[in-house]
């Protein structure tokens, strides 16, 4: 599987409970946090959930 970094360029406050888990589950925390994963179709789809919400690259 290939790796892809992401990192949160928006704030969770005011989004819904399910989203800031979400973010939470990705290994994100403060705004601006990275974190590497690998392109897994669970990975895929918490990242298409909060897509609003990071900014996804390809390594």
């Amino acid at each position: 599987m290939t790796q892809i970094k992401i990192k949160l360029v928006k704030s969770v406050i005011d989004r819904p409970e399910r989203q800031k888990r979400t973010i939470k589950a990705l290994g994100l925390g403060k705004l601006g946090s990275v974190t590497e994963k690998e392109n897994t179709p669970q990975i895929a789809g918490m990242v298409a959930a909060v897509q609003h919400l990071v900014e996804v690259t390809e390594l």
